[in-house]
């Protein structure tokens, strides 16, 4: 008999992942906002992304449909060149760092999977896609650090690098009281179909 429940839903998004000497190139540049702003909840490096589509909870049986057809689509979608570029805030809260480069081919990207998303069966709420990789979030009170942050990260200018894999991603929001944990569900190789199961 099995002690552990499994869940019956995952918090599911795709995204893509910048490699991981670009994403060292921004941790740099952060380096002193961590020393002077403790108090951020600070995402780890490992799990910056740039979400495509964002699903939320889904029923664990779902996650399997969504396999085949983000598969092929991984297989058609040539890779894209983006960088990290300058910073910002939503809310005075969240602070994140923009993208840049091909965006009218992230823009197309992000079309095909959420439509590819939608054949599936799989409804979720439709956000603009507002490209970008979350930092921190700031503690209730301390919103003029996410300001500051954004500030400190205006002229950051990263290196360009191509997009590797499209990430179907399972979250760990609301299993437990400690930090957010992402884990890849599984993961495809962009202009090639090469899968690599978590």
């Amino acid at each position: 008999m099995n002690d552990r429940i499994q869940p019956a839903t995952v918090r599911v998004f795709i995204a893509l992942a910048p490699p991981d000497d670009a994403k060292e190139e921004l941790a740099q540049e952060l380096r002193s906002a961590y020393d002077t702003h403790p108090r951020m909840r600070w995402n780890r490096i490992e799990d910056w992304h740039i979400t495509l589509a964002f699903l939320g909870e889904l029923p664990v049986e779902t996650v399997p449909l969504l396999r085949p057809p983000l598969a092929d689509l991984a297989a058609e979608h040539r890779p894209l060149g983006l960088a990290l570029r300058g910073s910002g805030n939503f809310d005075d809260r969240v602070v994140w760092s923009g993208i840049d480069g091909d965006l009218d081919g992230l823009h197309m990207l992000a079309a095909d999977v959420r439509t590819a998303v939608k054949n599936c069966g799989v409804a979720f709420e439709e956000r603009p896609l507002r490209p970008h990789l979350t930092l921190a979030r700031a503690r209730r009170g301390d919103r003029s650090s996410a300001g500051e942050i954004a500030e400190q990260l205006a002229g950051f200018t990263g290196r360009r690098w191509p997009t590797e894999r499209l990430h179907l991603v399972g979250s760990n929001v609301g299993r437990s009281r400690g930090p957010i944990h992402y884990r890849d569900i599984e993961s495809w190789a962009l202009g090639k179909g090469n899968p690599t199961g978590a």
